[in-house]
C-alpha cells in the first residue's frame, strides 16, 4: 500500500502541469501531519495536500474540504506567515526517490524577492515536510528531528538541509533495461519479486510481484529462470520504463468488499479474478478515493479519543454492572422456596425445639413427602420462620428492582451505541461538539464550563435530494434525530430507520402528503450508510409515517417506538448517497 517512487512521479508530472504559476491564497493545517495549500491561479481553485502521516504519507490535489482546528498550530502559523501569496515556480523529484521539492517564488518581511523551497519527504515513520530558505537552510518542519531521535541526520531549524541517504538501487529512468536485469540475476538465491524490489527505485511490492507475475506466471527462485524468461523478463522491464511517463493512467485493487487494498502505476494481473482493479486517469483521483474515508475516521477519532474513552469506558462498566443484576436476579428465583420454608417451619412450631441446625417436616404441597429445611440453631424455630420470611420478602423486592434496574442497563447500552456510532460517523468539529453536549445533558460527562449566555449554535440536518425531487433530510446525532422527527417534520411526512441497527432518523419531506417508491429506496440507502452496518449488505430498513412515531416518556435522546411500518432490503451505496447530497 506504499506511495513509491514511478506513482509518485505521475504525480509529479500532475503537478507541474497545473500548480506550476499558481499562488498561495491559504495554508491550513488539519492536524500535526497534514499541510492543505489553497492555490489559486487563471484556472481556478486547487487543493494541494501534503500528508507526512507514518501510514499515509503522500501529496495531490484533493476535492474534499477538510475541517480545521480552531486555533491554528505554529507549523501552519510560520508557513502562513512565509508562503501566503507566493507562487510555485518548479516541482522536483529526485530521481525516482520519494524526495519532493516545491520551490516557491516569495517575499521576505521588508519585500524583497527570495526563493523558497517546502520539501516532502515521504519515507514512512521518517516521513516530514521541510520548509527551507534561499540558502539551503531549514526554516522549520513538520517534525523536528535531534539527536536523541537521529544521529545521522538532523531537521531542526538553522541548520544544513541534506538530503536523506540513497538507496544502493537502479533508477529506472536512468539506467538500460539491460543493466537492470543483470543486477537482478546476480541474485540467484533471491525471489524474483524480491531481488525486483531490492534492485529498481522507485518500485514498491506490488510492482516487483506483478514483474514476477509477468515473467514466470509465478514467482521463483532467479537462479531457476529459463533464458526465454530471462528475456521475458527484459521486455517486462523496458516496457515499465517505456510506459512510467508516456501512460497516465494508474490502477488501484479493490477487495472484496469492495475497500481499496494496494495501488499501482501500472495494469495488476496478479490477483486473477481475486480482486477488482479499478483505473484512474487522475493520480490525485486515486489518492483522494484510497485515503479519504480511512484519514477522515483517523482524523475525527484523534480529535473525539477523549469521547471515545469516555463512552467504551460506560459500556465497560454498564456490562458489567448488568451481569452482575442478572446473576443477583438468578438467585431471587429461589424466592418461592424462602416463603415455604417459613410456612412449613411455622406450621409445625409445635414440635420443633431450638438448637438443632436443621429441620425435618412434611412438605404438604407435595404429597407429604419430608424436607430437611437448613436453619440457624441460635435462633428459635418462630426467629428462623420469620427469618425466611423476611429473605423472600427481601427477594421479592429484589427481583422488581432488579427487573427495573436491568431494563434500564440494557437502554443505557444501546443508547451508547448509538452514540459511539454517531460519533464515528461525526466529520467536524462542530459535531463532535454536539456529540459531548449531548452526554453533558444526560448528566454522563461534566461540562467544561463556559458562558451560559452563549449557547452553541445548532447544526441543521444533513440535506439530500431524491431523483425524482423529494427532499431527504438526515439526523446528525441523536438530539437532532429527536428534534427532526418529532418537531421539525410533518404528520405526512416518511421516517425512515435501520432495523435493529443504532443510525441515524431519516425522513422523507412529502408533497402534498405523497411519497414516491423512487425516493423510498434511495432513502433507505442513505438510512443505511449513516447506520452501524454502513459497510454490511442487504441492510434491513424500516418506514413509516411520521404519525405513527411516538416518543415515550423518560427515553433517551433518540428513542422513538411505532408498530405500524414496512421494511425494504437495501445495500448501503456511498457513491448514490454522495450523487443525491445537497452541498
Amino acid at each position: 500500500m506504499a506511495l513509491d517512487g514511478v506513482f509518485l512521479s505521475k504525480i509529479c508530472d500532475e503537478l507541474k502541469t497545473n500548480a506550476i504559476g499558481l499562488r498561495v491564497d491559504k495554508v491550513q493545517q488539519p492536524s500535526r501531519d497534514e499541510i492543505v495549500l489553497a492555490l489559486r491561479g487563471k484556472n481556478g481553485m486547487f487543493r494541494l495536500l501534503i500528508c507526512v502521516r507514518a501510514d499515509s504519507p503522500r501529496l495531490h490535489f484533493t476535492s474534499h474540504s477538510i475541517q480545521n482546528p480552531a486555533v491554528p498550530p505554529m507549523f501552519c502559523m510560520l508557513l502562513r506567515k512565509h508562503l501566503t501569496a507566493a507562487k510555485i515556480v518548479d516541482i522536483r523529484q529526485r530521481e525516482l526517490d520519494r524526495v519532493v521539492f516545491i520551490d516557491f517564488d516569495a517575499t521576505n518581511e521588508i519585500g524583497d524577492r527570495v526563493r523558497l523551497t517546502l520539501c516532502v519527504e515521504i519515507m514512512g515513520k521518517y516521513s516530514n515536510l521541510i520548509l527551507i530558505n534561499e540558502q539551503g537552510r531549514v526554516i522549520d518542519s513538520a517534525k523536528r528531528v535531534d539527536l536523541t531521535t537521529s544521529s545521522v541526520r538532523q531537521i531542526l531549524p538553522g541548520i544544513e538541509y541534506k538530503l536523506p541517504p540513497k538507496q544502493d538501487k537502479l533508477c529506472l529512468e536512468n539506467e538500460s533495461a539491460q543493466s537492470i536485469v543483470e543486477r537482478i540475476l546476480s541474485f540467484e538465491n533471491k525471489y524474483l519479486s524480491a531481488a525486483a524490489l531490492g534492485t529498481i527505485q522507485g518500485i514498491s511490492p506490488i510492482v516487483s510481484r506483478e514483474i514476477a507475475f509477468l515473467t514466470c506466471s509465478d514467482d521463483c527462485f532467479v537462479g531457476e529462470l529459463t533464458a526465454k524468461q530471462v528475456e521475458k523478463l527484459y521486455s517486462v522491464i523496458d516496457s515499465i520504463k517505456k510506459s512510467m511517463h508516456t501512460d497516465k493512467a494508474v490502477f488501484m485493487t479493490l477487495d472484496g468488499g469492495k475497500k481499496p487494498k494496494d495501488m499501482c502505476f501500472m495494469n495488476v494481473l496478479q490477483y486473477g479474478n481475486g480482486m477488482e482493479v479499478k483505473k484512474y486517469d487522475c493520480p490525485s483521483s486515486l489518492l483522494d478515493d484510497f485515503y479519504y474515508e480511512r484519514d477522515r475516521i483517523n482524523r475525527i477519532t484523534h480529535r473525539g479519543q477523549e469521547l471515545f474513552k469516555l463512552l467504551n469506558n460506560l459500556v465497560d462498566r454498564t456490562t458489567r454492572k448488568l451481569n452482575i443484576q442478572r446473576e443477583e436476579l438468578e438467585k431471587c428465583a429461589d424466592k418461592e422456596q424462602l416463603r415455604l420454608n417459613g410456612e412449613l417451619i411455622t406450621a409445625n412450631l409445635h414440635k420443633l425445639q431450638k438448637g438443632s441446625p436443621f429441620y425435618d417436616v412434611e412438605n404438604y404441597y407435595d404429597s407429604m413427602k419430608p424436607l430437611r429445611i437448613k436453619c440457624n440453631p441460635a435462633l428459635t424455630p418462630t426467629e428462623n420462620a420469620n427469618k425466611y420470611y423476611k429473605e423472600y420478602r427481601k427477594a421479592k423486592t429484589a427481583e422488581v428492582m432488579l427487573a427495573k434496574l436491568i431494563e434500564q442497563g440494557e437502554g443505557e447500552l444501546v443508547y451508547f451505541e448509538t452514540v459511539l456510532d454517531e460519533l464515528s460517523r461525526a466529520d467536524s468539529d462542530a459535531e463532535l461538539s454536539a456529540v459531548r453536549r449531548e452526554l453533558v445533558d444526560g448528566g454522563y460527562i461534566k461540562s467544561k464550563g463556559g458562558s451560559k449566555n452563549k449557547p452553541e449554535k445548532q447544526l441543521p440536518p444533513i440535506e439530500y435530494r431524491s431523483s425524482d425531487g423529494y427532499k431527504i433530510l438526515v439526523g446528525r446525532n441523536n438530539v437532532q434525530n429527536d428534534r427532526l422527527s418529532m418537531k421539525t417534520a410533518a404528520k405526512s411526512d416518511m421516517w425512515l430507520h435501520t432495523q435493529s441497527f443504532p443510525g441515524s432518523h431519516v425522513v422523507i419531506v412529502s408533497q402534498n402528503g405523497e411519497v414516491s417508491d423512487e425516493a423510498i429506496e434511495e432513502a433507505a440507502v442513505i438510512a443505511a450508510c449513516h447506520s452501524k452496518a454502513s459497510d454490511s449488505s442487504l441492510v434491513p430498513v424500516d418506514y413509516t409515517r411520521i404519525k405513527a412515531l411516538k416518543k415515550p416518556v423518560g427515553a433517551k435522546p433518540g428513542k422513538v417506538i411505532y408498530h405500524e411500518y414496512f421494511t425494504i432490503t437495501v445495500n448501503p451505496d456511498k457513491k448514490l448517497a454522495e450523487k443525491l447530497f445537497v452541498k
